[in-house]
């Protein structure tokens, strides 16, 4: 077994989803568990300059330049540590399917859990391969250990191979990318690249060089209880206020219609009774004309039905997360060039296409790390179907090191 998927079947197995509610940095303590068994395997392999920030959870260290290429630009490799609240990772429990046969898969015999190819028929592009998959009762974590661990390998066979030419290296690992603040506390300073990329992407050949522009929106509608046999010209019943709200949004601007540059309306949660509703919501386009217009849009209705039901009944508010990184990157062509080159050496063809969702590198090329993103060879992310491609995963790690030698000679400007 390559060191590759021996490092992501260890780390899977650690508890890291982090938390939308509370209120911390990071949002879990567990994730430092994952955190330390990185910097004791970064200073097992001879990894310089690491840190640890303890208090907020993000790990810093470094590669050294080969002799030679100490003036080269520095080259930055980031992964997230956290897995999404969407669905449990308590007691993963990996299985490699070896040699998968294009045939529906049983991940869980005593719950009848199978992995259908009629409902994720892309699979079938991975006949012949092996495929790393869950009992079906959890997900599996590839977002993004598979990163985590395609980093870490990468890392430690440069540290063996010093023939290998390269500039420093430098490896970065975050909390809470799930939750949105995964740039919160990363110090681009501390960090010390040129540019990076981020490994946080899906299947083998994806590169991508642009995000949505996303925003949270949160409607909390303010509703007066009344006996419902007394109602009449009385009530306001706030679910059904915030189901008129719903209903305001353009029923097609939702994620189950869209794909590609099309973005969306996505109800995200709602809880409430009678008297208070609130509904959660996140806004997405990559088009920041279009973006701006959801927002204003998504506040009209609520102002409509103020005017309706009186003011105070519905309170909106819409918060900015992160901006789409293309404007940012286009400065820094060299990065994708790079990275297409470097895929078709292995022989795999490039894909570029948008991020229909956002990366630690969204924010991070706006605090002025220029970072696009890398595949990492999983799918089905935020899902009891979730699952890695083994030969896809030791791809990956072979581009981080063509990419790492591609930057050997690649001057700081």
């Amino acid at each position: 077994m390559s060191a590759t998927i021996e490092k992501f079947l260890e780390y899977v197995k650690i508890d890291t989803q982090s938390s939308e509610t509370s209120g911390l940095h990071p949002s879990t303590m567990k994730q430092h568990k994952l955190a330390e068994l990185l910097v004791s395997q970064l200073e097992a392999m001879g990894a310089c300059e690491i840190t640890y920030d303890k208090e907020h959870c993000y790990i810093y260290a470094s590669v050294p330049a080969s002799e030679g290429c100490e003036q080269s630009a520095v080259l930055g490799f980031i992964a997230h540590m956290d897995t999404s609240p969407a669905v449990t990772d308590t007691d993963v429990k990996p299985r490699i399917v070896e040699g998968y046969d294009g045939k529906d898969i049983l991940l869980n015999e005593a719950e009848q859990i199978l992995f259908k190819v009629s409902d994720f028929p892309e699979v079938l592009d991975l006949v012949g391969k092996d495929l790393i998959v869950t009992d079906g009762t959890t997900l599996l974590g590839a977002d993004d250990k598979a990163g985590i661990a395609e980093i870490m390998a990468a890392a430690e066979y440069l540290l063996k191979h010093p023939e290998i030419r390269h500039g420093k290296i430098r490896l970065g690992f975050t909390p809470d990318e799930e939750i949105g603040e995964g740039a919160d506390f990363f110090d681009v300073e501390t960090f010390g690249a040129d540019f990076a990329f981020t490994v946080d992407g899906g299947t083998l050949g994806e590169l991508e060089d642009e995000t949505f522009n996303a925003a949270s929106g949160k409607i909390t509608v303010n509703g007066r209880s009344v006996h419902p046999g007394d109602a009449k010209g009385k009530m306001i019943n706030s679910i059904l206020v915030g189901q008129e709200f719903h209903s305001l949004l353009p029923v097609f601007e939702n994620p189950m219609y869209t794909c590609g540059y099309e973005g969306f309306y996505h109800l995200d949660k709602m809880e409430g009774n009678v008297e208070k509703t609130v509904m959660e919501y996140i806004i997405r386009d990559h088009s920041m004309e279009l973006f701006e217009q959801k927002k204003a849009f998504f506040a009209e209705c609520a102002a409509f039905l103020n005017r309706k039901y009186g003011e105070g009944t519905v309170i909106c508010e819409v918060k900015d997360s992160y901006y789409n990184m293309k404007e940012v990157l286009k400065p820094h062509a060299h990065l994708m060039e790079n990275a297409c080159e470097a895929l078709k050496e292995l022989g795999v063809e490039p894909r570029i296409s948008p991020v229909r969702g956002g990366t630690d590198g969204s924010r991070l090329s706006y605090m002025g790390l220029p970072c696009p993103n890398l595949c990492t060879g999983g799918a089905n992310y935020h899902s009891r179907f979730e699952y890695a491609c083994v030969q896809s995963m030791e791809t990956v790690t072979e581009l981080l090191i063509k990419l790492s030698a591609k930057y050997a000679d690649f001057q700081k400007k």
